[in-house]
């Protein structure tokens, strides 16, 4: 089967991105949010808008959502006339949302009963990975539907791991958020202490880039700590709704984690003070009000950009 027309369901800030790279891939691409206004750039751009889930399904053959919280992926799916009323056998339903793995479990047996197939095959690497089509994709499914998905999300990420069973895409998503916020938790904690002691911040954030203590939410999130603007796109809502998941899997699992609880709790508090749409950022914002210092320095952007030139979509290589 040629699928020439995906029909994309959540037009949020990364789900945008996504829809936008699948666009300028030709695919015919139909569009629907609750928001028809996130979808005017889309539709000046050539993407098509439909006024109902119903008809998105009938005009593709693809259909991804990419939703804010798995209660709003279980709605979109199981509401009437949602998805599951309105596809056949011809459809892939893919979730790109960092999404709770049994609901992806459930969901995917419910579509798969209307003779329709699924994937879970969430994105992580920050929004400006996903508006340059750089971002890194988890699957999670039938490998025969991976096959099948593989030349639509080569156009919207690079590299492209398959992860197995369905579930097991979800569940190391929420792992690496869970290891993200703990580095942006301690990231402030370590410039405090530069601060505090006398070292300019620029140089220790060129000192830890170039050490051991180095990582990706370092190079990317801390920029952004240091301009003020904070402005990395994720939200202390989704952060909690993500720790959320990963104490949960921890507590079905029986393992006796430490550091989880005490995470959950001080992002709690951040999303209490600073509001559910603050950025996650923000949490490092605790740490100066106490100290009544900002973490601040000159010459860091406001914005993260990803300079690097659009690479090819590749599936990981795990044989080496």
């Amino acid at each position: 089967m040629k699928d020439n027309n995906i029909g994309f369901i959540g037009l949020g800030n990364v789900g945008s991105k996504l829809a936008k790279n699948i666009l300028k891939s030709n695919y015919n691409l139909f569009i629907y949010d609750i928001n028809k206004n996130s979808a005017k750039n889309l539709i000046n751009n050539g993407a098509i808008w439909v006024d109902s889930i119903s008809n998105l399904i009938n005009k593709s053959t693809i259909i991804i959502t990419c939703l804010p919280s798995p209660k709003i992926v279980s709605e979109v799916l199981q509401k009437k006339n949602g998805v599951i009323d309105n596809i056949n056998s011809n459809h892939l339903w893919i979730e790109m949302s960092t999404t709770d793995e049994n609901e992806m479990i459930k969901l995917s047996k419910k579509v798969e009963l209307k003779g329709a197939n699924a994937l879970e095959a969430p994105v992580t690497g920050g929004q400006h990975k996903a508006e340059s089509g750089n971002i890194s994709i988890f699957v999670g499914g039938k490998r025969k539907n991976f096959n099948r998905a593989f030349p639509l999300l080569s156009k919207i990420g690079y590299q492209i791991l398959y992860c197995g069973k369905m579930g097991s895409a979800s569940t190391l998503k929420v792992v690496t958020n869970y290891l993200a916020s703990i580095n942006l938790l301690s990231i402030g904690e370590a410039l405090m202490v530069c601060k505090k002691y006398g070292i300019d911040l620029k140089k220790a954030y060129h000192g830890i880039r170039i050490s051991s203590g180095n990582s990706f939410v370092h190079e990317t999130e801390t920029q952004l700590i240091l301009n003020g603007s904070y402005d990395v796109g994720f939200t202390m809502d989704l952060v909690c709704k993500d720790l959320g998941l990963f104490n949960k899997i921890s507590k079905n699992l029986n393992i006796p984690t430490k550091i989880s609880p005490l995470l959950f709790k001080i992002f709690k508090i951040g999303k209490k003070k600073f509001g559910d749409r603050s950025f996650s950022t923000s949490i490092v914002k605790l740490l100066e009000d106490e100290c009544k210092l900002n973490l601040r320095s000159k010459n860091f952007p406001s914005q993260l950009k990803d300079n690097d030139a659009r690479k090819k979509g590749i599936e990981v290589n795990l044989k080496n």
